[in-house]
């Protein structure tokens, strides 16, 4: 994905296609209160709530692992913006878009709160990170490319944050 965003290969002008038709097919306070839904205002509490309650159980580790990945996000997405410079759909002159870090923020944190509280909650996390990607897009805020290369960049860090996890549990 990001190889076809920076050559703007066909892949990229897909996308580009597709999130024209997408932009404004909902009304913008939708698509704009769930984008909300991966500001570091909202999607931070919630994570800090489970990360509290995990320590209050005695899981200290799995909590300071799921911080660690939450402040890896802006480490790994900053950079990633600056050398794509992507321009915005709909401030074609404006650059950085590449990837989300809206949506990278929901997932690491929304998902990071499911592990420490309950998997239970797995399907909440999915279904929160998937309302702030798709308002992301639908609003035009970010190409559907953009959404996409955050969720697989944040599964990699949550990937390695369980993995850490597991490896100081067992």
């Amino acid at each position: 994905m990001t190889w076809q965003v920076l050559v703007h290969g066909p892949l990229a002008g897909l996308d580009e296609r597709v999130s024209r038709s997408l932009v404004d097919t909902v009304p913008r306070s939708l698509s704009e209160l769930a984008s909300d839904l991966g500001n570091m205002t909202v999607a931070l509490p919630v994570l800090g709530c489970a990360m509290a309650y995990a320590v209050w159980r005695g899981r200290r580790l799995p909590a300071l692992y799921a911080g660690l990945a939450m402040a890896a996000v802006p480490l790994l997405v900053i950079p990633l913006k600056e050398w794509t410079a992507r321009p915005g759909p709909l401030e074609p002159w404006a650059q950085g878009y590449y990837p989300s870090g809206h949506t990278a923020t929901a997932a690491v944190a929304y998902f990071g709160a499911a592990f420490l509280v309950s998997n239970r909650l797995i399907p909440v996390a999915a279904v929160l990170t998937a309302v702030t990607g798709s308002g992301l897009v639908l609003r035009g805020f970010h190409w559907p490319l953009d959404v996409l290369a955050s969720l697989c960049l944040s599964l990699l860090v949550l990937a390695v944050s369980s993995s850490c996890t597991r490896r100081s549990s067992g």
